[in-house]
């Protein structure tokens, strides 16, 4: 007998007494659904109910924005852990024959809690039991689980190679690689190797007619449209092959600090000028956050965090040549194998460091925002002493900027899905984060990103634009009954510029009813309809 509870709390969700059926372990459920198309059996523990002792722990263990995990927030009907393709497709059939949606969920970095809350019966998918990293040394290559963490990526590539091999993607670790390298990937190297989409060579996908396709089998349109427009529109990217990248023996980094009575303000637009002089080997970001003064006063202070694949002399010469204002010491510099750079960034430290990036619990929970912008001209040093005034507001945010340019702008903008490519100086990242479940907290928290990316709006790129992996529901979302082109023309264009049509045709073609949604999916536009 199903217990009083449970029926109490999925009632909300069920909205029918037809729906009810849901509730029997009858052949029309979800559980013999499952374990009819998978030909699994249910004792392997890959469905996990709401009755499941492991449901709760599950659902928990990778919800990174606590925005999202609030009582009224509607939970998944089922969470299931697939551990191959054919599982993967037993989802997506059952999900569309019990009318339930489907969301997937990788490492859990999400920014609008789309991968596990929904407005509408939904079925999870997460990939943490597809996690396989086999390297192939000799051709330099990789098949990677879509449910693997970047941490683990590294691991087992600096493992398997002796450290002789990498991949350019992102600084931290926890971040989960399907769907980060489906909306382009970010990172420390792609200045000279490209985003982490533009090194994918092959890729397994299982789309919504539960047909499990490679790259050849797949087509060159859905290829082109999931590096770079966001895979989950249209499939479950279940595995990539991945090109990886000939590394020196050593690089060396630096991460320096200087504050507003330091001339952070002067060294940040000579950064901007200095980037079109950028060898494709060095990359130097800017992480801006608050802090005081001797007498206590609110100031910005710039941390410059650099990488350059080569040696400390050949480094210390070409910052003292382009950007000798921010004097970089040879202390300040050190050398070590690209696996321990991933480290330093991501400030992990001891003995035991490397086995970290293994650790999937390391990342720091709690109630977030971010957004995010392009830099196309250098914004004029007054402007950033303004921009510092409304900066420095009380609350502990943050702004990112990370250098384009080298390989990416290289690319044409068509090659891939990711349009922002040459003409690009740098991305701009707000962010910030409380950890106390407060409405007058998130209030503050949230006027504080709204007052700076609104101030923002008149220095960056025109028309504005935005990275798709740092999601923003404010730029506009899919009403679901109403998932129409011309309404998500407004972000999709933010994000995607003129590949957005491109994209919304592929969808046609492959999911033309609109299955693999959510609020800011691809919707299918025909290809005879001309916006």
């Amino acid at each position: 007998m199903v217990p009083i509870v449970f029926i109490i709390f999925f009632l909300p969700f069920f909205g029918s007494s037809e729906n009810l059926q849901w509730l029997h372990r009858g052949p029309s459920n979800f559980l013999g659904c499952f374990s009819y198309e998978s030909k699994v059996e249910e004792e392997e523990n890959l469905v996990h109910t709401f009755w499941s002792n492991s449901y709760s722990p599950l659902l928990d263990s990778r919800l990174r924005n606590l925005r999202f995990n609030a009582s009224e927030t509607t939970k998944p009907y089922y969470i299931v852990t697939p551990k191959n393709a054919h599982q993967v497709r037993a989802v997506i059939l059952c999900s569309k024959k019990l009318k339930l949606e489907l969301r997937i969920r990788g490492g859990g970095h999400d920014y609008e809690g789309i991968s596990y809350a929904s407005t509408r019966p939904f079925v999870m998918l997460d990939m943490v039991n597809i996690r396989n990293v086999d390297v192939n040394v000799k051709n330099q290559t990789a098949w990677v689980g879509a449910g693997t963490i970047l941490g683990e990526l590294y691991y087992h590539i600096a493992e398997k190679s002796d450290n002789k091999l990498g991949f350019p993607a992102g600084v931290c670790p926890t971040v989960g690689l399907g769907g980060y390298i489906s909306g382009g990937g970010q990172g420390m190297m792609m200045r000279k190797y490209g985003l982490a989409t533009d090194n994918v060579i092959d890729a397994i996908i299982v789309d919504a007619n539960g047909r499990i396709l490679d790259k050849q089998s797949m087509g060159e349109d859905l290829f082109w449209a999931i590096r770079g427009g966001g895979a989950s529109s249209f499939g479950v990217v279940v595995s990539w092959k991945l090109r990886l990248v000939r590394l020196p023996p050593k690089v060396t980094v630096f991460a320096v600090t200087r504050t507003q009575e330091e001339g952070a303000n002067r060294l940040i637009f000579r950064w901007q000028e200095f980037l079109d002089e950028m060898p494709k080997e060095l990359f130097v970001r800017i992480m801006v956050m608050p802090t005081e003064n001797s007498l206590g006063q609110p100031i910005m202070k710039a941390g410059f965090h650099s990488l350059f694949l080569g040696r400390r002399d050949k480094l210390l010469k070409i910052m003292e040549e382009k950007l000798p204002e921010l004097k970089v010491k040879a202390k300040d510099c050190k050398e070590m194998s690209w696996i321990n750079s991933t480290l330093f960034f991501d400030f992990i430290e001891g003995k035991e460091a490397i086995k970290d990036l293994l650790d999937r619990s390391r990342y720091n929970r709690g109630f977030f925002k971010g957004k995010s912008d392009y830099v196309s001209v250098p914004i004029r040093e007054s402007i950033l002493n303004a921009v510092w005034d409304v900066f420095n507001q009380g609350v502990r945010g943050t702004l990112l900027l990370q250098p384009y340019g080298g390989r990416v702008a290289e690319i044409p903008v068509n090659q891939t899905a990711f349009p922002h490519r040459k003409g690009t100086l740098y991305n701009i990242h707000y962010f910030t984060m409380w950890h106390e479940d407060r409405d007058d907290l998130m209030k503050k928290h949230m006027d504080w990103i709204n007052t700076i990316y609104n101030y923002m709006g008149s220095y960056v790129a025109n028309p504005r634009v935005a990275y798709s992996n740092y999601r923003d529901l404010d730029l506009g979302k899919n009403e679901y009954l109403d998932n129409r082109y011309e309404e998500a023309n407004t972000w999709g264009h933010m994000y995607y510029k003129e590949n957005f049509k491109r994209l919304a045709q592929i969808k046609h073609q492959v999911d033309p009813e609109n299955f693999f949604r959510h609020e800011q999916s691809i919707p299918p536009l025909r290809e005879r309809y001309d916006i």
